[in-house]
């Protein structure tokens, strides 16, 4: 796949640009604008990748083994640890088996490699529809814990969540397929990126919504000094200013890419636009940024994590 040319594939490439050590560079475009590039050596690509990897395992491993932690809303984190550590996989691979067969270590058959980058492909771009899904799963969760708080044992149980997980992971599998399937079609990119949107209004309005609900449980709390009465759902909203930590830095790590995909719509052939296409290996590193902050957030947060 070409990193060069976005609009040729859903994902493009990790290894359009030579490697190089790290820099700024200002870039003529083909059109005459010069265009700030920023070169990731693969090396810290890869490196990047596998402290991610390490981390999203030690996430998962410790809500498996710790059975205080086998409840609905840990079991959504780490299903989104998981979606992390397929992100991170899928990239590490990818990019270890292109600079491999560019060094000539690994000798493959052009339709051989095509059908492993499509298939890695399936994998990342099933990761990140996953992420989007289980992030919206954990805010709805909360939102019923703090609004529903009598109910709430009732209304998420374990075998609802564990049906919930099913149906993302499915869905996930089937739309990444049939993205990856049609990559060609405008209507591709316009359904990512309206998922995307659709997904950010409906956790930013669930979490203004408890974020109002805090500043009253915070005035009330003022006025009676009883703090002890609010324990419970002081708990249910902290975990809220957890996820709108997570949703904050989901956003400013994928929001380049979905900006990207936005951009091959509108003005793919647009010199300005052009600029942005440049930082495409840029976008994916915040991509894996994104994975490796994620079980820092959940450590410092979580004293049982």
């Amino acid at each position: 796949m070409s990193g060069q040319g976005p609009q040729r594939r859903l994902l493009g490439s990790l290894n359009g640009t030579s490697p190089a050590t790290p820099h700024f560079e200002l870039a003529a475009n083909q059109t005459g604008p010069r265009c700030l590039e920023v070169s990731i050596p693969d090396g810290l690509f890869l490196s990047l990748g596998l402290v991610s990897v390490v981390e999203n395992v030690l996430v998962v491993a410790a809500i498996a083994k710790n059975r205080n932690l086998h409840s609905p809303m840990y079991y959504f984190i780490g299903c989104l640890a998981v979606s992390d550590l397929l992100v991170s996989v899928g990239n590490v691979l990818e990019t270890a088996v292109m600079l491999l067969v560019a060094a000539g270590a690994l000798a493959a058959q052009a339709a051989v490699v095509q059908q492993l980058d499509d298939i890695i492909d399936v994998l990342i771009c099933g990761s990140m529809v996953s992420s989007l899904c289980f992030l919206g799963a954990i805010a709805v969760d909360r939102y019923l814990s703090i609004f529903y708080a009598l109910r709430y044992h009732s209304i998420v149980t374990l075998p609802r969540a564990w049906r919930a997980i099913s149906a993302i992971w499915v869905a996930s599998v089937l739309s990444s397929t049939l993205f990856i399937a049609y990559y060609n079609h405008t209507a591709v990119l316009l359904c990512l990126v309206s998922f995307f949107v659709a997904m950010l209004v409906l956790m930013a309005v669930l979490y203004v919504h408890m974020l109002a609900r805090a500043c009253q449980h915070a005035r009330g709390i003022a006025r009676l000094h009883k703090r002890q009465h609010f324990i419970p759902q002081g708990f249910g909203l902290k975990g809220a200013a957890t996820l709108t930590i997570l949703l904050g830095i989901f956003f400013l790590c994928w929001g380049p890419f979905f900006l990207h995909l936005s951009l091959m719509v509108l003005c793919p052939q647009h010199p300005i636009c052009g600029c942005v296409f440049q930082n495409f290996n840029l976008f994916l590193t915040l991509i894996i940024c994104n994975s490796i902050i994620d079980p820092f957030i959940y450590a410092f947060r979580s004293q049982e994590l």
